[in-house]
């Protein structure tokens, strides 16, 4: 299965409106997805749960979560993160990074409606927080569908082959 090469994962991350699934426990140890708008700046993700969000207390009980990004269009690129979460600024300190917020909501939105949605929301506080795609704690896994000329065997990790199979044939005098 072929991973993302750097050029393919910055231009998976910065796809305007692609949408980041993020993995946090809640405190009776059910698993929660919650898609969520992100920016990545500098080798950080950055996302924005409101103080109220179930999320945001499962960060503050527990800061491990899992982030996928990934799209509906060949050649279906994917990227898997498991990693601790850096609160950068409290809920209640947004107008520190108010700028930030727009930027973000402006990869979802026309920049006017952006400007709108941040402006008439501003008494809804909100935690900035991130992920450093670069830490040694940080496990990223990449993938996609092989492209023209490369081996459709690479459609899966090889552990998902079972041996004698079409796609994973036996070896020779084995």
């Amino acid at each position: 299965m072929p991973r993302l090469t750097n050029d393919e994962r910055n231009s998976l991350l910065g796809k305007p409106g692609q949408l980041a699934r993020i993995g946090t426990v809640d405190a009776d140890g059910m698993p929660r997805v919650l898609p969520l708008w992100f920016i990545v700046k500098e080798n950080f993700l950055y996302f924005t749960p409101r103080s109220q969000a179930i999320i945001w207390h499962n960060i503050l009980r527990d800061n491990k979560i899992s982030i996928c990004i990934d799209e509906e269009d060949s050649p279906y690129r994917k990227i898997t993160y498991q990693a601790l979460v850096v609160v950068i600024h409290q809920p209640g300190e947004d107008e520190k990074w108010r700028d930030l917020y727009r930027s973000i909501a402006s990869r979802y939105t026309p920049l006017d409606w952006a400007n709108a949605y941040v402006d008439n929301t501003d008494d809804q506080p909100r935690a900035l927080c991130a992920i450093d795609l670069v830490a040694a704690t940080t496990r990223t896994v990449t993938w996609r569908m092989p492209i023209h000329g490369e081996d459709p065997v690479g459609i899966w990790a090889t552990r998902y082959y079972l041996p004698g199979t079409k796609m994973r044939p036996m070896p020779p005098n084995s």
